[in-house]
Parts: structure tokens; C-alpha cells; sequence
């Protein structure tokens, strides 16, 4: 009798246990991670926290995630992914996240427009960045002498500023 309550009380606890993670799981697919204190770029090693305005990230199917000082620095690792993680390959990528220029949020890097050639520096100097909204890149475009507007999935390693 003792072994079946044992068993029992241990089923119960590796369903509990199975569903926690589950919820866990769900609950963060598609959703930024926010940085911590420790998280460099793979890409120059700066820490990203710093900042804010301009992090950028790739998280992977298997709950991992890289997270950059910019966009360029994401673009990067995202056109040479294994140079940056060895086991790692961009069929591994599960989300793009890059902070808009205008509200500062983190949004889906294939939502937004990026600019080319502007006034406007990153922390690694010149940076493509992300607008939301065709207008707004236009009027991004005006306002600090962008050169070029890109969608998401047009950008090639070759556009990517020096």
C-alpha cells in the first residue's frame, strides 16, 4: 500500500512539475527577454543593459538568446550566426526583437523599416535604425539625412554600416 501512494504522490508531482514548465515556456515564446546586468553583445562585448534605447536580440528555440548594444551589431551575428555561437545555426532562431527609434519598445525586427546613413549614432557609431511605419521612416528619413530604407527581410550583410 505504501508504494502506491508513493507512486501516485509522484505521478502527481511530475505532472505539477510538467505543467509549470510548460506555463513557464508559454508564457515567454515570442516575448523580449529584458537583459540583465551581465548580458554582453557576442558580437563587440560591450554590456547591453546600458543601453536601453537601442538593444536588439535573437532568441532561439531552445529558450536561449543573444542580446546586442544594436541592431548592426544584431545583424551581424544574425548573417553569420555559427562565427558568433558554435552550436548554433539561424534554422535555431525562433524571434528578432530590436528597440524602435520613437517609443523605445523592443518589437518584431520583420514589423519595422530600418534606415541607413543617418545622423543618428548608436553605440558602435553609424546604425541602421528601426521605425515602425512607412511614414515614419519617411519622415525619419527627412528629418536626420537617411540614405537608404530597408524592410527586415531586404537587408543583406553588404548594407550593413562600417
Amino acid at each position: 500500500m505504501g508504494r502506491i501512494v508513493i507512486r501516485k504522490t509522484l505521478a502527481v508531482l511530475v505532472s505539477m512539475l510538467i505543467v509549470s514548465f510548460s506555463i513557464v515556456a508559454f508564457s515567454y515564446a515570442g516575448e523580449p527577454i529584458k537583459p540583465n546586468a551581465r548580458d554582453k553583445c557576442p558580437v563587440c562585448g560591450m554590456f547591453v543593459s546600458r543601453y536601453t534605447n537601442w538593444i536588439a536580440e535573437i532568441t532561439f528555440k531552445d529558450g536561449t538568446y543573444a542580446v546586442f548594444d544594436g541592431p548592426k551589431d544584431m545583424l551581424k551575428y544574425f548573417f553569420n550566426v555559427s562565427k558568433y555561437s558554435k552550436d548554433k545555426t539561424s534554422k535555431d532562431i525562433s524571434e528578432i526583437f530590436v528597440t524602435e527609434f520613437y517609443s523605445a519598445k523592443m518589437m518584431r525586427a520583420g514589423e519595422l523599416f530600418f534606415i541607413t546613413g543617418s545622423d543618428v549614432l548608436g553605440p558602435m557609431g553609424h546604425e541602421l535604425i528601426p521605425v515602425k511605419g512607412g511614414q515614419e521612416a519617411k519622415t525619419f528619413m527627412h528629418d536626420h539625412k537617411g540614405k537608404k530604407i530597408f524592410k527586415f527581410e531586404e537587408i543583406t550583410a553588404g548594407d550593413l554600416p562600417h
